[in-house]
């Protein structure tokens, strides 16, 4: 009897056992029948997250000082013909100097050997123009000479035809064609004295000025050639020029006449960062958007900066495939241990928005035209249309479809196929914005476009089309 009621006993626990099994496992079923499609276990999921949002173009740049004080070879080197010049020695980059101090010394070889030349023209010279006055002399001396002895002559043939006054009327007309035959001799030598007399000064003239041309010329040389030791026009810090691949000047550079400068001496007072923008971030930036300045040589240290100038020609660097622009950079509050050449990390705010929701640029997603995020709720994932604004980098504004606090997918999940799209209400779409009516503003920046769905288990990655106006 004791052991019936024994095995009594073990039959209902059994059965309260198995009874329990079976609801159990009827709440999971119905659980999971709730739930939808499971989470892959190596999902990412983000928080939506609202705060303040900024967008911002990073880029490296160098110091510069934005006024210095040119020093550079003679000006006047183009006109003794001097078109190139070597730099035969240079002070270090850094000198202090002061105003007269030797900063460079330019190879004088060639414009020496131009300097023989003109000497040797100018001899030559001098020589044809001694030549010229000796010939002058000598040829005007003979002309006054023939003039003299003309004049004799026409003295003597006045004295004949004053005796043949009794001769015979013959006699009387011969003495008076020689009479004016001589009369005429002679006015013609005085007027042929005036000619070569003419003559000679032009001929001196001519050669004169040959000579002075000369003379000129090498003094042009030798005023270049003693500027060939180039001095520093102020006191400063010498700075080497960048020639035009971006290589500073240094000993063994060519000078060129229509490029000749050697250094500057700049005014540390006031710095500038100049860096170059890629052509697709260039239009989100505008003068005086604030940036933030980093320095290489000491990167806990941060200074204030405004945008001062964006470039409106891309053009091509060096070693770049992209186009690029230009941006200047000014420095707010610069001292003294800031030096030019500087290597500086400029982080340039373009936009800054109070209060908005953003999420993660890999949790956007698009399809035909429709933005989406993988929307991770209480009954699992859904495939929920968003409407996105602004973006950065890392994130992008969320402007209608999530909330604060929503958890999303970062990749898309394996069965994102299956997933039913829930889509905005109509009322919940913001009211699209007017189209600008000036060119676009500082805060100008991006929007998200849609992209085709990645496959199955991808992450996908984000493609950003900046929309001016947006």
């Amino acid at each position: 009897m004791r052991f019936l009621r024994w095995l009594r006993s073990r039959s209902r626990r059994t059965q309260i056992l198995v009874g329990a099994g079976v609801l159990l496992l009827v709440f999971v079923a119905t659980r999971l029948v709730a739930r939808g499609p499971a989470v892959a276990d190596h999902a990412i999921v983000a928080t939506v997250k609202r705060g303040p949002f900024t967008a911002v173009v990073e880029t490296s740049g160098e110091l510069r000082a934005k006024d210095a004080v040119p020093i550079t070879a003679p000006a006047s080197a183009m006109q003794v013909g001097a078109w190139q010049m070597r730099i035969q020695s240079l002070v270090p980059e850094g000198t202090v100097v002061k105003a007269g101090d030797v900063v460079a010394e330019i190879d004088r070889s060639t414009l020496g050997s131009r300097l023989t030349d003109v000497n040797l023209a100018l001899q030559k010279a001098e020589a044809q123009y001694e030549q010229a006055m000796l010939d002058s002399t000598l040829t005007l001396s003979t002309a006054r000479e023939a003039i003299r002895t003309q004049e004799l002559d026409l003295e003597a043939k006045r004295l004949a035809q004053e005796q043949a006054v009794y001769e015979a009327p013959t006699v009387q007309r011969q003495t008076a064609i020689d009479l004016q035959r001589a009369e005429r001799a002679l006015a013609q030598a005085r007027s042929d004295l005036v000619t070569k007399t003419d003559q000679a000064k032009a001929k001196m003239r001519e050669m004169g000025t040959e000579v002075e041309r000369q003379r000129n010329l090498q003094k042009q040389i030798q005023d270049v050639l003693a500027g060939f030791t180039i001095r520093a026009p102020a006191p400063g810090m010498v700075i080497y020029v960048r020639e035009w691949n971006g290589k500073k000047r240094t000993v063994g550079s060519m000078v060129y006449a229509y490029e000749p400068s050697v250094a500057t001496l700049p005014d540390l007072t006031h710095m500038e960062s100049v860096t170059y923008v890629n052509e697709i971030d260039v239009r989100r930036l505008a003068v005086g958007q604030p940036v933030s300045i980093t320095l290489d040589a000491d990167p806990s240290r941060k200074l204030g900066g405004t945008v001062a100038s964006v470039a409106n020609v891309g053009e091509q660097r060096p070693n770049t495939d992209a186009k690029v622009f230009e941006v200047h950079v000014t420095v707010l509050h610069p001292d003294t241990t800031l030096r030019p050449g500087m290597t500086t990390g400029n982080a340039i705010e373009t936009l800054r928005l109070p209060d908005a929701a953003s999420v993660p640029l890999e949790a956007v997603n698009g399809d035909s035209g429709l933005t989406f995020a993988y929307r991770l709720g209480r009954g699992g994932v859904v495939k929920q249309e968003i409407v996105t604004g602004e973006t950065n980098d890392v994130d992008a504004v969320v402007l209608a479809g999530l909330a604060r606090g929503d958890r999303v997918l970062l990749s898309t999940p394996a069965d994102a196929e299956h997933l039913s799209l829930v889509r905005l209400p109509p009322g919940a779409r913001p009211a699209p914005r007017p189209a600008p009516t000036a060119p676009a503003r500082a805060a100008d920046t991006a929007r998200v476009a849609p992209r085709a769905a990645a496959p199955p288990g991808a992450a996908a990655a984000p493609r950003v089309i900046v929309v001016p106006g947006h």
